[in-house]
């Protein structure tokens, strides 16, 4: 690739390329971040400016950028073969990381199906949930249950599960219906991020109530302990396990998008595991490569696989499948992304991290303009608002999120913020200084809102 000055490279970008969850009338007007190399934690920009990478570019990288075993391990398949076709073949890294997925997830979860995204891992629980009962014969179950504030993708199931209106309202005529609960953290919240103890238990009735009265349910679907998208809004403990001892109790499937929360994020490999859930359907993304290749997998159990079994003229089969389904390159990168879990010890050095993070998360309540601080293990947001008695947030249309992940940048820390909600989501093996220097950074940053603010 000839190298291309910058100022070309941000007139074609403006251009040409139109960006995911971006105004672009916006975007063609501000001085916006391309992004030409990484190292650890840090990403350069093409003019040479360096930035910690703070969202783990979008939640998904784990190990950082430009880790050696990662690369090896696409560059020693890239020689071999890059990819070859699932439908009806197979290849051994796809074969090797779907043994090596069910020996690190909760028991029972033995079958692994792939695609490339947590939209497409989502989707493809939908229509095996669906799927099954049809071909268990029966054909009543139509209806799925879910969470107001859900947040599982933009492909039209996906949305269709979905609950938050920004995103999903404008094409709800495209959608099926659903059942939606509340949202356990805004109807279980108290003052200064608690929740109410017996919140859980009622929320709990609710689903009961509604088990007990239609027996059109195919599967309950939420996400694994908190909800990311909506504003990382974490679920009272023991939620989960509670609504896999109703599914159970009411032969109801349970589908769980651990898709943000898989491979660390959470403290443990999976949040499943935290609380002793195995559920019918576990949906992965975002690390399973550590962020370095697009890949998704959709685990499920024996007897939902079993389902699916018969002679070839009776077409109980699962008909779907993509192009790159268990592309070679990205499995091949999976696994590296396992090794190095178990080899560097990842995940028992977050856990002095995680305690770090929880300690200098205090802090922001002193701040005028936060409202609330959330936090489920390495995964953090601090809620921004313009009147912090009154609870009164900024104005949509102020863009008060992106103007503090602006100053941020200004000091070297790269953030996306959703909404006015500013997330930490750092990659597993940032070091203690630098998780020090994003968080005084952001403080600092939250800080210059009170010049601004009248």
């Amino acid at each position: 690739m000839r190298d291309i000055d910058p100022k070309t490279l941000e007139k074609w970008d403006k251009e040409y390329f139109w960006h995911p969850f971006t105004q672009m009338k916006v975007y063609r007007e501000e001085e916006n971040l391309i992004f030409e190399r990484g190292e650890g934690v840090y990403l350069w920009d093409i003019y040479g400016r360096k930035y910690i990478d703070a969202i783990s570019s979008l939640w998904c990288n784990v190990h950082g950028h430009n880790h050696p075993k990662l690369n090896n391990a696409v560059m020693k398949q890239l020689c071999k073969v890059a990819h070859t076709t699932t439908l009806g073949s197979s290849n051994v890294p796809a074969i090797l990381l779907a043994k090596r997925l069910v020996e690190i997830s909760p028991e029972g979860l033995n079958k692994v199906f792939y695609s490339e995204d947590g939209a497409e891992a989502v989707e493809i629980a939908i229509k095996m949930a669906y799927h099954y009962w049809r071909n268990k014969g029966i054909k009543n179950k139509n209806v799925f249950i879910t969470l107001s504030e859900a947040y599982h993708g933009d492909t039209v199931g996906a949305v269709s599960v979905g609950g938050i209106e920004l995103f999903h309202g404008t094409y709800k005529d495209l959608l099926f219906k659903t059942i939606k609960l509340p949202s356990p953290y805004l109807f279980c919240k108290e003052n200064y991020g608690g929740l109410k103890p017996e919140c859980s238990s009622e929320l709990l009735k609710m689903l009961e109530d509604i088990l007990k009265e239609r027996d059109d349910i195919v599967a309950i679907i939420l996400e694994a302990g908190i909800q990311a998208a909506a504003g990382m809004l974490p679920f009272p403990k023991g939620f989960l396990k509670g609504v896999r001892e109703l599914t159970k109790k009411y032969d109801v499937l349970m589908i769980v998008d651990e898709v943000a929360t898989g491979f660390g994020r959470t403290g443990t490999m999976f949040y499943c595991e935290q609380e002793g859930v195995t559920p019918d359907f576990m949906c992965l993304g975002k690390g399973i490569t550590g962020g370095y290749l697009p890949l998704a997998a959709t685990l499920t159990t024996d007897e939902v696989f079993n389902a699916f079994l018969g002679e070839f003229g009776e077409a109980k089969h699962f008909y779907h499948g993509h192009t790159y389904t268990g592309n070679n390159l990205a499995c091949s990168v999976a696994l590296a992304n396992l090794e190095v879990f178990e080899e560097e010890k990842t995940l028992e050095k977050l856990q002095p991290k995680i305690k770090l993070l929880t300690e200098r998360l205090k802090e922001f309540w002193e701040l005028k303009h936060v409202g609330d601080v959330r936090q489920l293990g390495f995964m953090a947001g601090i809620e921004l608002v313009k009147d912090k008695e009154k609870g009164e947030p900024f104005p949509y249309g102020e863009r008060t999120g992106f103007k503090v992940a602006y100053k941020c940048r200004e000091k070297g820390v790269f953030l996306r913020p959703l909404g006015d909600v500013m997330v930490l989501m750092m990659p597993l093996v940032i070091k203690e200084d630098e998780m020090n220097y994003v968080i005084d950074t952001l403080k600092w940053a939250i800080g210059e809102l009170e010049k601004e603010v009248k």
